[in-house]
């Protein structure tokens, strides 16, 4: 048959050499989006410092858990610090994604992952609650009257109660993300989520005269901006709740940011309209651990109308004329 016996023995496939992290984590940063690559960019910067010159197959789980608890109580202290648990629940996670990137490409097997045998920190309970009438006026007195733009913060507070909107949802709004006819706005959040959201009128006005004056109309980019025209970042967030600490001592003491207005707003249309209508408002999806009845329940457009309706005191053009606890 014209083999010779060398032919009939098995020569071994050469063993593949696992890329280092340095080499690998800016491939990753590639393959993911703009808000993972955000979430998880410092974590991986950190991993870097740590294990740059590693390669994939190297960690263990118990490396893994070590250099979570480095990254634990070497946190920057922010006036939200929980202990540091964040921070760890992020690295693991960012650790998990590059694995997991690593197994799909088959430089580690699924059953040698490390990341996925190391448990993240147990989630403490939410300190945040929805703010009082009270609060969430002074609040809005801060805004309009301290500061060196007033007219930016007043609209940041006023976007965000009345939406419930996170921060990057406010940051990503663009001209092409209003619709002025039915007064929605579209929010595109975390998990590359979008949703129309309807906003009162005043709201919808306040917006267009924002990206009018500002130059958003005219460039087409992110729509809330300085008064230079620059477009504004969470610094602006940051400055602003550091602002109304100093002039409401109980909102400094409760650490009060964006994410209360959040809480505010949608205790309310959840007390009014219930839980269905209160989860769209949210902008949930249907794909969390409330179970197949969500597919049933699920509130529209209408009905989240109507509840901001409700709120604002003003009329919607996708309210229902009648219906809803107000």
């Amino acid at each position: 048959m014209g083999l010779s016996p060398e032919d009939l023995v098995a020569h071994p496939e050469p063993e593949q050499i696992a890329p280092t992290f340095a080499d690998y984590i800016p491939k990753v940063a590639q393959a993911v989006s703009a808000g993972t690559k955000r979430v998880y960019g410092s974590y991986w910067n950190r991993v870097l410092e740590h294990w740059g010159r590693r390669r994939l197959d190297e960690p263990t789980a118990l490396e893994i858990k070590q250099l979570a608890e480095h990254v634990k109580t070497h946190v920057i202290a922010r006036r939200n610090a929980r202990g540091g648990r964040g921070a760890a629940e992020h690295l693991i996670a960012a650790l998990r994604c590059v694995f997991n990137h690593a197994v799909a490409d088959g430089w580690i097997a699924e059953a040698d992952n490390p990341a996925k045998r190391v448990p993240k920190p147990r989630r403490l309970p939410t300190t945040r609650r929805g703010l009082p009438d009270s609060g969430l006026a002074e609040i809005n007195e801060i805004a309009a009257t301290t500061g060196n733009d007033p007219l930016l913060d007043t609209l940041l507070i006023r976007l965000h109660t009345e939406t419930a909107c996170r921060r990057g949802g406010a940051l990503a709004l663009t001209v092409r993300d209003l619709d002025p006819q039915q007064c929605l706005v579209l929010l595109k959040e975390k998990g590359d989520t979008a949703r129309w959201q309807p906003v009162s009128p005043t709201l919808m006005r306040g917006l267009q005269e924002h990206a009018e004056h500002r130059g958003a109309a005219a460039s087409g980019g992110p729509l809330l901006r300085y008064r230079n025209g620059d477009p504004i970042t969470t610094r602006r967030y940051d400055h602003l709740w550091t602002r109304i600490g100093r002039h409401l001592p109980w909102a400094a003491t409760q650490q009060i940011s964006t994410h209360w207005l959040r809480h505010t707003t949608l205790t309310w249309v959840e007390r009014h309209f219930g839980y269905a209508v209160a989860r769209a408002y949210a902008g949930h999806t249907d794909s969390g651990g409330d179970g197949t009845t969500t597919t049933y329940i699920r509130a529209g457009i209408d009905e989240t109308a109507t509840a901001l309706a409700a709120l604002t005191g003003e009329p919607h053009p996708l309210a229902r004329t009648t219906g809803g606890d107000q």
